[in-house]
């Protein structure tokens, strides 16, 4: 492992741009293909999240670039959920108890192209634009190309590949079609798509609803969500089963109908869509997927990394974070000084990969939460005494969501563990009546709580760590 070895990244987004910035900041070469145009002179959004949900993970890595600065620069804070009933009536839901603690709406291209521009200022970087990685011969550590504007076709040797083209990977598709060594791998789909949708500005260039929220219109079967741009604007996103339920993407073919299903479960949000038949009919439906991938290396030559590696659903909003947090792991792995990379490999992919399968885990949880959950008046009472713990409790007390979004020296895995043991002691103490969840508890009252829920808490993750959980 020499500082003179060629790296070639595959992919420059969020995760590739990231890498090869970090990598530049140490002194490696970098060569980075893209097989999209460059971002930031071409609109290629179509299709996908335009904006994503900036958390704690996310800014530890930014920081670590020197880039978090820049970055919060075009974020807009969101500091809960504002959940919409069908009759218009709103219910805020805070993310923490705890002041400053908030997550991110962020323009998915606005810090992407911070980031190449930011790559760009080293001079051992180059980033070449609209060239398709077809395959890669893993044994020999040789990309093959295809560059879109001339429909030339090309390779590259380098020393070490790394594969962060997203959750359709090039480099992982190699891996399982080369059959050069056991490859694990699974790409498992809800049966929910999704679908963008945009809440326009008003006329004065000002949100129509509140910018300081995450937007949730929980139907059980389906949900609306929305997150607001800096222009005023809010991304819309429907998910809506493929074909189960009265309503869903298969029969939604008609303004009528679209109309119907609108006016039906989001009066409120239909008011503020005034291009819905349009955009509801010309936009793509996306698909929501997980993968999950082992190994993540071959010998010292290739690797896999972010979305390439362990693509998850946005339901938690830590797809971006945890690809960014995993830079910062391998960047960890790097001052380990362990001589090759090979040894760089097993050893990032070892202390990585169960934090990224928690990560998929929760993601999938948080799906059945939004969607349904928040609604429940039970659940209503359990974020409650949530926000008053963690209030009155600040260094005591934090609940799940708090481990995995604002807690970035705790891994995903030890989160996921935890908070659901301890998920699990506060509803059986309200279900069972053994905690009183009126509207101004006291701190002597919130302390039994508090010291109720531990009790609970520790009982429960020691009969899981005797199951072998």
């Amino acid at each position: 492992m020499k500082k003179q070895d060629k790296i070639l990244i595959v992919g420059a987004g969020l995760c590739g741009s990231l890498l090869a910035l970090r990598l530049a900041q140490r002194g490696f070469k970098v060569e980075v293909y893209e097989s999209r145009p460059d971002l930031r002179t071409v609109d290629i959004s179509a299709g996908r999240s335009i904006n994503l949900a900036l958390s704690d993970r996310g800014f530890k890595a930014l920081r670590l670039c020197g880039v978090e600065e820049k970055a919060r620069e075009i974020c807009i804070p969101m500091y809960g959920r504002l959940i919409h009933d069908t009759k218009g009536n709103l219910f805020a839901s805070n993310y923490s108890g705890r002041e400053n603690e908030y997550i991110n709406s962020i323009s998915r291209g606005d810090l992407n192209g911070i980031l190449l521009t930011e790559a760009e200022k080293h001079e051992n970087v180059n980033i070449h634009f609209n060239k398709k990685c077809k395959n890669v011969d893993i044994e020999n550590s040789i990309a093959h190309f295809k560059d879109y504007k001339t429909k030339e076709e090309f390779s590259l040797k380098a020393d070490v590949i790394f594969g962060t083209d997203g959750a359709g990977s090039s480099l992982r598709k190699s891996y399982y079609l080369e059959r050069k060594f056991l490859f694990s791998y699974s790409q498992n789909y809800l049966n929910h798509g999704y679908k963008e949708l945009e809440i326009p500005a008003d006329k004065s260039g000002n949100h129509q609803i509140s910018k300081g929220h995450l937007h949730i219109w929980p139907r059980g079967d389906f949900m609306l969500i929305a997150l607001p741009n800096l222009d005023g604007s809010f991304t819309v996103t429907l998910f809506l089963s493929y074909d189960e339920g009265e309503f869903n993407f298969e029969n939604l073919t008609s303004e009528e109908k679209i109309t119907e299903f609108f006016e039906k479960e989001f009066p409120d949000a239909l008011a503020l869509i005034p291009n819905i038949k349009d955009e509801f009919l010309n936009n793509p439906t996306g698909a929501l997927g997980t993968v999950k991938c082992s190994p993540w290396s071959y010998q010292n030559k290739t690797i896999l990394m972010g979305d390439s590696a362990h693509a998850i659903v946005p339901f938690y909003g830590q797809g971006m974070n945890a690809s960014f947090e995993d830079v910062v792991v391998f960047d960890e792995i790097l001052d380990q000084d362990l001589g090759d990379w090979k040894s760089v490999f097993k050893t990032y992919e070892k202390t990585r990969k169960k934090d990224t399968d928690a990560i998929a885990d929760l993601a999938i949880d948080n799906f059945h939460e939004m969607r349904d959950h928040v609604a429940n008046p039970l659940f209503k009472k359990k974020r409650k005494i949530e926000m008053d713990l963690e209030k009155t409790f600040p260094k005591q007390y934090f609940s799940k969501y708090s481990l995995v979004t604002f807690n970035e020296n705790i891994s995903y895995n030890e989160a996921m563990k935890k908070g659901r043991a301890q998920d699990k002691a506060l509803l059986n103490l309200i279900a069972d009546d053994k905690v009183d969840t009126h509207l101004n508890m006291t701190k002597a009252e919130l302390k039994v709580i508090l010291e109720k829920v531990k009790i609970e808490t520790n009982t429960i993750l020691e009969k899981d760590k005797i199951a072998g959980l």
